[in-house]
């Protein structure tokens, strides 16, 4: 009986969030005004370089970011100035709940819940505005961790989760990560294959016109990568060479 009761509680809370996210995700991809999002940089591995490197972030840090939406939209018609205004907060000492390793429903849709309670609370105690999207940054030392955790973008809260590098000279990668997971809160899918993360034909493609195919020049930002051959990509090394392609366009209603 009590199993059966906490199924019908977390369906109840799931038909309302899903009510309430139909109604955000109208609101936010109307593109009448721009999108608030609030990055919240956070010490993942308690490391003194994520430290020192969290305590030189500020808002200019981000700009590229915002620059980059900036004339990404404009590209598809967008009369907005600034589609996102990308801000910096204090971070939270607590980590936002890990997601379940299995893909178990009642599983996932616990920890949704979680990760909204807990942006709520982190939002709560903060004095910045609130934001239209929350970004929690957990940054790593990159001596400690050369490959980092899976990054996730919500639309369902309008939350990311990033997994980023302590580093200067790293900078400019995280920023890809992070326009990626902003773009997935308002509706934009992936476009590369989960086994193998090579970008789909031709929609992870920022130039699938080209002929020769191979070497691309660009990553679309749902991709992810830059096709370079045949099952061969690498990663952009900043926004300045990558595009948000036509499907993405579509998916948050910029054409």
């Amino acid at each position: 009986m009590f199993r059966k009761a906490r199924i019908a509680i977390l369906l109840y809370l799931m038909v309302l969030v899903v009510g309430g996210t139909w109604l955000t995700r109208a609101r936010t991809t109307s593109w009448n005004e721009p999108l608030w999002v609030l990055v919240y940089p956070i010490n993942a591995d308690g490391s003194a370089v994520a430290a020192s490197y969290i305590g030189s972030l500020d808002r200019e840090t981000f700009a590229p970011i915002q620059v980059f939406f900036t004339e990404q939209a404009q590209a598809y018609g967008v009369n907005l100035d600034r589609p996102f205004v990308v801000n910096v907060a204090a971070g939270p000492k607590e980590h936002p709940p890990v997601p379940p390793e299995d893909e178990n429903v009642l599983a996932i849709m616990w920890w949704s819940l979680k990760l909204r309670y807990y942006a709520w609370s982190v939002e709560r105690e903060q004095s910045a505005p609130p934001a239209d999207i929350r970004v929690f940054v957990l940054y790593h030392d990159p001596k400690n961790r050369r490959v980092l955790p899976h990054s996730l973008g919500l639309k369902e809260g309008l939350i990311g989760v990033v997994h980023a590098f302590a580093s200067r000279r790293l900078t400019q990668m995280n920023h890809v990560v992070i326009a990626h997971e902003v773009l997935h809160t308002v509706g934009a899918s992936d476009k590369y294959h989960a086994a193998t993360a090579f970008p789909v034909f031709p929609d992870g493609f920022a130039d699938p016109g080209k002929s020769p195919r191979y070497p691309q020049s660009r990553a679309e930002l749902m991709g992810g990568r830059i096709p370079m051959s045949e099952g061969k990509a690498t990663i952009p090394r900043s926004l300045d060479r990558v595009v948000v392609g036509p499907k993405t366009a579509g998916e948050i209603k910029w054409r």
